[in-house]
């Protein structure tokens, strides 16, 4: 599965391997699952994607899932939204007295916070109560307002954006309820889904990377970076933060970050007698330090981020075409 080279570092070949041995074969059914170098892995979107056991389905391995899903979305997100879920009455008049549409968007992510949280609160006790013996069920009133709370979140989710400030990411604010609403098995199959989009929005943000700059002189070896960088962020994609590689994972996938940025552009030579296009070197490294700063997002979050994924590549073409690039919003801070 994964090769350790000469210095120890894990090789990341893994993901192309996989994806070339698949377009020899017959069109395969999405979902269809092999044993591939003694390892369990299911076909999505072109990728083999590695597969993980899933929990027994049950209320203790749901709030593990919804804790879990609660904290990765918190992470992703614009800060200040992790409100207590015993703040959620506060949060709401607060959302609701607001004006200002621009302020309005902001108290209206920190109530989906609280809801998510409140609904965690709530999951939470009634998995002591079944730990005491009290039986729990489906139609129980505070299962029926943990469901109404992370469905109001989820629908407040247009509201939230990503840490970067570029887009949000609706599937994060989906993922709780859907973990409440349908059985686990079924949660994870959906999750191998969108790992395979992720890693396909990771390849197209790659190869307009390495087209649109190899084609400019003073980045022409700047591709062998920037595929050893997007095989470590596929191979981090697919890898959960249990899993016994994720040190080999992310230690690789780190230091292939750091190469890439710090890559150096060779200076364009004064060519007397010749027109020669002039390219802005600092707006060029910059452009590629956004593109391997989306693709970690894109890895992190294990889900891909269309908009932000559409614009960067019209950005990388436009770059070629000017030799400058457009004023941008600042981000929001990290």
């Amino acid at each position: 599965m994964n090769d350790e080279t000469e210095d120890g570092q894990i090789a990341m070949t893994n993901v192309h391997h996989l994806e070339k041995c698949s377009r020899h074969d017959e069109p395969l059914a999405e979902g269809t699952r092999r044993i591939i170098d003694g390892r369990e892995r299911v076909f999505f979107d072109g990728y083999w994607i590695k597969t993980y056991p899933v929990p027994v389905d049950s209320l203790e391995a749901k709030r593990r899932l919804i804790e879990a899903l609660t904290r990765r979305l918190f992470n992703h997100t614009e800060h200040g939204l992790n409100i207590p879920g015993s703040r959620l009455a506060e949060a709401r008049e607060n959302c609701a007295a607001e004006k200002d549409p621009a302020r309005k968007r902001v108290k209206s992510a920190m109530l989906a916070g609280a809801l998510f949280n409140r609904a965690t609160d709530i999951f939470s006790k009634l998995v002591e109560l079944q730990a005491a013996g009290i039986e729990i069920r489906s139609d129980d009133p505070l299962m029926r307002e943990c469901g109404h709370c992370l469905l109001e979140a989820m629908e407040l989710g247009r509201c939230v954006l990503h840490r970067s400030g570029e887009e949000g990411i609706d599937e994060l604010w989906g993922e709780p309820f859907r973990a409440f609403s349908i059985p686990i098995e079924e949660f994870y199959e959906g999750r191998y889904i969108k790992i395979g989009q992720a890693m396909r929005d990771i390849d197209r943000i790659g190869e307009a990377m390495i087209v649109n700059f190899t084609g400019i002189p003073a980045f022409e070896r700047v591709e062998a970076p920037i595929r050893e960088f997007v095989e470590a962020a596929k191979v981090k994609t697919e890898t959960l933060r249990t899993d016994p590689d994720i040190f080999d994972v992310w230690a690789s996938l780190a230091t292939a970050a750091e190469r890439l940025g710090n890559f150096v552009p060779h200076p364009l030579p004064v060519v007397l007698g010749h027109v020669i296009p002039r390219y802005n070197l600092s707006d060029g490294m910059q452009l590629i330090r956004s593109g391997r700063d989306l693709i970690f997002y894109i890895a992190r979050a294990r889900t891909p981020m269309p908009k932000s994924t559409r614009e960067y590549i019209e950005r990388c073409e436009g770059y070629l075409l000017t030799g400058r690039l457009p004023l941008l919003p600042a981000p929001l801070p990290a």
